[in-house]
């Protein structure tokens, strides 16, 4: 299946995609599309026979628990929508605890690492299978940008994928950014990923910015592509001739303009890396001996994984091995990411607080672990607001009772009851 050079469908760029020339295809965030029609930008874009591959970001393959099966007929419902040759997702957890740990729900809102051990891939395999079977198409699952390095891991990026694929016949999506990413922050070779991993199984590559700030590489995909990023590309090209190449872009976007030359700096990376004769290492190292299935795989990642996330929402102590200071920068991103997203799903909320909006959800997010969406974070924001003594400007508290008011639903009496009274309290003493 040969796709071509494809750019991130995104609805703030959708007029930008349209007018590209020499798209082959597009990738769009599964979450972010309905169920049963799609955006007229997609359509046209159809019409005109450019792919569009839905991207999942919250199944969560790499967690502890079995993937949600709501999600699933979701994912699967926008692949038939679609008409789509494939479907992606990532090798992360985005959520931990529950009944496996006996601990509340934890949601992480971003994708984390999975441990490179026996246990977590046994894990992973079983839930990459149960996907597979759910989905109308092919998965292909990608590696993942990472702040943080667990201790005592068992094997390299390129075994654990190797494996992986081997177990599971899934298909890779290799973010050569990522890759970049993991270099910088952990130390990892790029090459040697790639000399390990089975590029024969690449179902297409991301290519995407960042920045590095004090020493860490942020994967902000709000940045230019940097040379190294395509350096690593060229590695990848070198050893095989990926069947696609994506352009990702989620914030800060650029005019269109600047779109078309990053392109064109791809093509131009592929074609100069090219190998004069065949295609490269068609195969990595191959798959490792491994190691039988154990009872309680799943259980000993529940608890690992939880208290991982616990201790980057929830204050909870650093779990025995990590970098404490490496998950500081990684607490402060999830709540910075978590204010960036909430202030997107409800603008009405930094319209509503002003300047002060950041800094109040700072403070929320430091004593309120999101178990959640960002949508329901969102209520829980503004419901803390309420609470705990509501706003100077009467104005500004009015809008905000009105805006939890029209949006909470149904929630249980005696809280909501004690929720708009408080609100109702501090609106009368206006």
């Amino acid at each position: 299946m040969k796709l071509g050079i494809g750019i991130g469908w995104r609805p703030e760029i959708a007029a930008e995609v349209e007018a590209l020339t020499g798209i082959d295809w597009v990738e769009a965030v599964a979450e972010n599309l309905c169920a049963d029609h799609l955006p007229g930008s997609l359509v046209r874009l159809r019409e005109r026979g450019v792919t569009v591959v839905p991207h999942g970001v919250s199944l969560g393959l790499g967690g502890a628990d079995r993937p949600d099966a709501g999600r699933l007929v979701s994912l699967a419902a926008r692949a038939e929508l679609l008409g789509t040759p494939l479907v992606t997702e990532h090798i992360a957890f985005v959520r931990a605890g529950g009944p496996l740990t006996a601990t509340p729900r934890l949601e992480a809102g971003h994708l984390l690492p999975v441990p490179r051990t026996w246990d977590a891939l046994e894990v992973l395999c079983e839930n990459v299978r149960i996907a597979q079977d759910s989905l109308p198409v092919p998965l292909a699952l990608e590696n993942i940008a990472a702040l943080i390095s667990w201790p005592d891991e068992e094997l390299t990026e390129g075994q654990f994928l190797a494996e992986l694929v081997e177990r599971t016949g899934v298909r890779l999506l290799i973010d050569v950014a990522n890759l970049h990413t993991n270099h910088v922050n952990r130390g990892e070779d790029p090459a040697k990923a790639l000399d390990e991993l089975p590029v024969e199984a690449i179902a297409y590559v991301h290519v995407a910015g960042g920045v590095e700030k004090d020493g860490v590489w942020h994967d902000t995909h709000a940045h230019p592509v940097t040379a190294p990023v395509l350096d690593v590309l060229a590695e990848l090209r070198s050893r095989v001739d990926p069947p696609g190449v994506l352009l990702e872009r989620d914030d800060a976007f650029p005019p269109g303009a600047e779109l078309a030359a990053e392109l064109e700096t791809i093509r131009g990376t592929l074609r100069a890396a090219a190998p004069d004769s065949g295609a490269g290492n068609s195969r990595g190292a191959g798959p490792l001996a491994g190691k039988p299935a154990t009872p309680g795989a799943r259980d000993r990642t529940a608890v690992a994984q939880t208290a991982l996330l616990s201790s980057l929402v929830a204050g909870t102590p650093a779990p025995e091995g990590f970098d404490h200071r490496r998950l500081r920068v990684q607490s402060r991103a999830l709540a910075a990411k978590r204010a960036d997203v909430v202030a997107k799903v409800a603008p009405e909320l930094p319209q509503i607080l002003g300047d002060g909006y950041r800094a109040a959800f700072l403070d929320y997010a430091r004593a309120r672990p999101m178990s959640g969406g960002y949508r329901r974070d969102a209520l829980d924001f503004a419901e803390r607001i309420l609470i705990s003594g509501g706003l100077a400007d009467p104005v500004a508290q009015r809008r905000l009772t009105h805006w939890w008011e029209d949006r909470s639903g149904p929630r249980p009496p005696r809280r909501t009851a004690r929720i708009v009274r408080a609100a109702r309290a501090v609106l009368v003493g206006k």
